[in-house]
């Protein structure tokens, strides 16, 4: 996150691409790990920005241990998604542009836990009962590549 407060500093609040990955956590009930975020009290997908010289497994592998507490040998890349149904506007006003690397992990080491602070709570959720308050990039991640596989 430096690397993003660094950018921020020089351009304010207006739009920039981010680069990053999230990580769709399915557990053996085929339900998915959301994170309810602090700063859109909204339901989402653990991930977060890449840092410089970070691949996009490497980060991740960081996200997911800084959002949850897990950690995976093995991340399966879905896809990568951009363009404009990836825009998103911050309650405090930082527009981004994202391009997200999507990674499916079935098979996680460690306990939940809130590590960054950027989670208020961590549950797993069958895909037919996501929670309404589902953060519009999450919900489009779902839609789009689902996780029954």
């Amino acid at each position: 996150m430096e690397y993003v407060k660094e950018v921020r500093s020089l351009i304010g609040t207006r739009p920039f691409i981010i680069v990053g990955s999230t990580v769709i956590v399915q557990d053996k009930q085929n339900r998915v790990l959301l994170q309810l975020r602090s700063d859109t009290n909204e339901w989402g997908l653990p991930g977060g920005a890449m840092e410089p010289g970070e691949s996009f497994v490497e980060t991740a592998r960081r996200e997911l241990f800084e959002e949850t507490g897990l950690t995976a040998d093995y991340f399966e890349h879905i896809e990568t998604l951009s363009g404009e149904n990836f825009y998103f506007k911050y309650p405090n006003g930082d527009e981004v542009y994202n391009v997200i690397a999507v990674f499916i992990v079935t098979q996680c080491n460690g306990k939940l836990k809130m590590v960054d602070g950027e989670s208020l709570s961590l549950q797993y959720f069958p895909m037919q009962d996501l929670p309404m308050k589902l953060d519009e990039r999450a919900k489009q991640i779902l839609d789009r590549v689902g996780v029954n596989r």
